[in-house]
């Protein structure tokens, strides 16, 4: 059942920020980079100022409506599960009527940055807000819901392609590609912290599925499958050394983060997920940019 509190009386403002909060605003920057790195390659160089700051609103946009939308589905699950009992919604520190304001108007701020930037970014604005929106029942149903989280995440870097082009692009496609097969991997990691919850529950994750051990090489592999379409990014794409140093600066990366966590240490989890995930994706775009420009 989901928890019956009462949310406070707080100012607007005030339930505005436990909502970012609610929905880690922060963890933005793990797709922004991937977003940014295909609009710079889209536009072989910078794009527009226009460009940019209708990409970042779309991209801000969306990833809150689907963040706002994830709580709002699980929020009884999520006061269940001891790990998540004090977030906002169950915790009562913010109301439903709210949180589905939020989502309604993030959205809505994705629609009007893709009618900002062209006609084929806005035709595919909704599709784009369905595939975000899903994946939140997919635990419900499939071990696998992790791909759709990497599916949803992988919007960033073809919506931005589409920004700047118009079009679809080749190079965007392995980007996307290789964006799902990195949240397939470092999903898994954070989902070790919910094994025994996720199957009392009857969700489904990897690690619930095949225990952590497996779970764990099947994000190895994962991982692995991210380099290989960074590889072929890069090929379609033209780039050079500059970009491909990059892709193995992300490599070592990405090893580090699988040395840090053993299934019965989760200690470092926020480390290699948090701090590592972002490195990579910043070093790329850093990489990429220097490649474009140098």
């Amino acid at each position: 059942m989901e928890a019956r509190v009462a949310a406070p009386n707080r100012t607007g403002w005030e339930k505005l920020r436990i909502v970012l909060e609610m929905i880690k605003i922060e963890h933005t920057l793990f797709a922004l980079p991937f977003a940014f790195m295909a609009a710079i390659l889209a536009a072989r160089g910078l794009p527009s100022g226009r460009q940019i700051l209708w990409i970042l609103v779309a991209m801000v946009g969306a990833r809150s409506a689907a963040m706002a939308f994830n709580r709002l589905v699980d929020r009884d699950m999520d006061a269940r599960n001891p790990r998540t009992a004090n977030r906002a919604l169950p915790a009562g520190l913010v109301s439903v009527p709210f949180v589905v304001g939020f989502t309604v108007a993030a959205s809505a701020l994705l629609v009007l940055a893709a009618y900002a930037l062209n006609s084929l970014a806005f035709a595919l604005s909704p599709f784009a807000l369905a595939i975000v929106f899903f994946y939140s029942f997919t635990k419900r149903f499939t071990a696998w819901s992790h791909a759709f989280l990497g599916l949803a995440l992988a919007v960033a870097p073809v919506g931005a392609w589409i920004a700047v082009r118009g079009e679809f692009g080749i190079p965007a496609l392995y980007l996307g590609a290789a964006v799902v097969f990195w949240l397939i991997g470092f999903d898994i990691i954070y989902a070790l912290q919910d094994v025994a919850f996720d199957r009392m529950a009857g969700l489904h994750s990897l690690p619930a599925k095949f225990g952590p051990n497996r779970a764990l090489w099947i994000g190895r592999a994962a991982h692995a499958l991210m380099i290989v379409c960074l590889v072929a990014m890069g090929s379609a794409a033209g780039l050079g050394a500059w970009y491909f140093a990059g892709v193995a600066l992300a490599a070592v990366l990405i090893t580090a983060e699988h040395a840090l966590i053993r299934p019965d240490d989760l200690r470092r989890l926020n480390i290699a997920f948090f701090n590592l995930n972002s490195a990579v994706s910043a070093g790329l775009l850093l990489f990429t940019a220097l490649d474009l420009w140098l």
